[in-house]
This record gives C-alpha cells, sequence and structure tokens, in this order.
C-alpha cells in the first residue's frame, strides 16, 4: 500500500493492467479445466455405448448422452446426417455425383476443424500473458526506481535506508508480473498437450465412423475380463 500510495499513474496503471491480465488467465484457466475434466470422463464410456449400440440411430442417441462435452457426440451426429442428407438428395442436385465417402470425408474433416477451433480458444490469451507480463512488470520496477531515485535526486545527504525501501518496493512490480505469468504458461502447456490427445481422439473416432458408414464394418470393442 505505500508503494501504492508513493506510484504515480504509470504504476498505478501497470499494476491494474497485470490485475486484470491475472483475472482474465484464471477466468480462462478455470473454465479450461472444466471443460477438459468433461471431455476426460466421456471419452471411453461414450465410445464404448456408441459401439453397443444396434444401429446409428440408436448410437447417436446412447452418445449425446453419455458425452457430456458434447464433441464426441456432435461428430457422430454430423456423420449420421452427412450420410442422410446425401441419400436423400442422391440425383437431384450437382453435387449428387459426389461419392457418399468423399463427402462423409469432407464433413468430419470440417468437424475436427471447428472442433480444434473451439478446444483452443483462450490459447493464444493465456500464451501472451506468460510472454508479456514478467516484462510488464519489469517496466514497472524500471519505472518506480526511477521515480524513487527522482525522489531523491534534490536531498543533500542519500543513506541507504532511503534507497533500499523505495527499490525494494519497485522490485514488487517484477514479482507481480512472474505471478501472472508463470500460471498462464504451465496451464498454457497443460492445455496444449490435452488438446493434441483429444485432437488425436476425434482423428480415430474419424476413421472409425468413416469406415462404418462406407463398409458397414462395426468396431468390435476388446473388454479385458
Amino acid at each position: 500500500m505505500h508503494f501504492w500510495n508513493q506510484g504515480d499513474w504509470v504504476t498505478h496503471g501497470i499494476a491494474i493492467l497485470l490485475a486484470i491480465l491475472s483475472v482474465l488467465s484464471w477466468m480462462i484457466i478455470g473454465s479450461r479445466f472444466f471443460a477438459q475434466l468433461r471431455v476426460n470422463r466421456s471419452i471411453e464410456r461414450a465410445f464404448d455405448a456408441f459401439w453397443d449400440a444396434p444401429n446409428l440411430a440408436s448410437g447417436v442417441t446412447i452418445i449425446r448422452d453419455q458425452d457430456k462435452s458434447g464433441i464426441f457426440a456432435g461428430m457422430a451426429q454430423t456423420a449420421a446426417q452427412v450420410m442422410e442428407a446425401h441419400e436423400r438428395r442422391q440425383g437431384q442436385s450437382i453435387g449428387s455425383g459426389v461419392s457418399h465417402s468423399e463427402t462423409l470425408t469432407r464433413a468430419l474433416r470440417n468437424y475436427m476443424v471447428h472442433a480444434q477451433a473451439r478446444n483452443e480458444s483462450g490459447l493464444t490469451l493465456l500464451a501472451s500473458v506468460g510472454s508479456t507480463a514478467p516484462f510488464i512488470g519489469l517496466f514497472g520496477t524500471v519505472w518506480g526506481i526511477y521515480h524513487a531515485l527522482v525522489g531523491l535526486s534534490g536531498a543533500t545527504q542519500v543513506v541507504l535506508d532511503k534507497v533500499a525501501g523505495p527499490v525494494g518496493e519497485a522490485l514488487i512490480m517484477t514479482a507481480a508480473g512472474l505471478f501472472v505469468a508463470i500460471p498462464a504458461v504451465l496451464a498454457y502447456n497443460a492445455l496444449n498437450r490435452a488438446n493434441r490427445l483429444v485432437t488425436a481422439y476425434l482423428d480415430g473416432f474419424a476413421h472409425d465412423l468413416h469406415a462404418y458408414l462406407t463398409t458397414g464394418t462395426r468396431i468390435t470393442l476388446a473388454r479385458a475380463a
């Protein structure tokens, strides 16, 4: 509080900026980690329930109930809707000459692109906060030291106590920048790895759906005793 009272508008602005960046990064971290927990809980039981269904329609209904995240259920529903629309418009439009395999591949690829974009929302802000917050705090420290030295410039005698106090208080800005940056960097790395795993699961599920809907071959799950 003493540093805040002694600071000027530049110091106050930097402190407020770091506080805003910290709040935004923690909001993203909390929301994304809760979303990732829903995805992790849905992976195994959603796939098992879908491939155990007697037909595609019931499989879509079952996976929608089991997949709380909606990402895998959305892919199954998209594939079913694309196949139904392709069969309904067969011979009635320009695109009717395209094979159902190519149509399904295009639809699954587009769904994966949009799903990846949703999963990566907020990661850019975390990366930006993690890379810029230390330098923002360092600038606040440099400005605070400069402000303290300017305040002592008119003194006829400068002792260590008069210099160490303002300089030590200015170093708080560097600590604040690190406090903002470190959680953002750690969360970015963890969420980035989790997104790669989700993308791998989506890619595998897309291949399995494509094989089932184009060849009729069902995926049989090997269950452990």
